[in-house]
């Protein structure tokens, strides 16, 4: 498992923003497309088909699969596509420890949580 300094991941953020927030657009066309694309695979079992957003759709689905794949190849979890959150693995005093960021909360992160804690669990640095 990869591991960040605080600077390594305040470092990626900025690059990372932009990917984050086509997550989040992501997201929400699918979410907001999910029962027209069910119907539409349901016709497509019979011959028929189709759906207003189709091609975005997909589109949108292959996105987010490949910036998905991108951060966790680069150690990045990704938690909450709606919000943009993530976490960065870290060591503290010998434990591993996630540093925690969502979009809007500017270019740094300011908190941090116990492997077990999550975003409730968050604390300041």
């Amino acid at each position: 498992m990869k591991t960040f300094t605080l600077s390594e991941a305040n470092a990626a953020l900025a690059e990372l923003i932009p990917d984050l927030e086509k997550l989040q657009r992501h997201h929400h066309l699918l979410t907001s497309q999910r029962e027209a694309a069910e119907a539409a695979s349901a016709a497509a079992e019979s011959g028929g088909g189709g759906m207003a957003l189709g091609t975005e759709y997909v589109n949108a689905l292959c996105e987010l699969r490949e910036i998905t794949s991108a951060l966790d190849e680069r150690g990045i979890e990704i938690k909450d596509f709606a919000r943009g959150l993530i976490d960065f693995p870290s060591l503290r005093n010998g434990r591993l420890i996630y540093f925690c960021w969502q979009l809007g909360e500017g270019s740094e992160i300011r908190f941090w949580h116990e492997q077990d804690g999550g975003f409730a669990g968050r604390k300041p640095l």
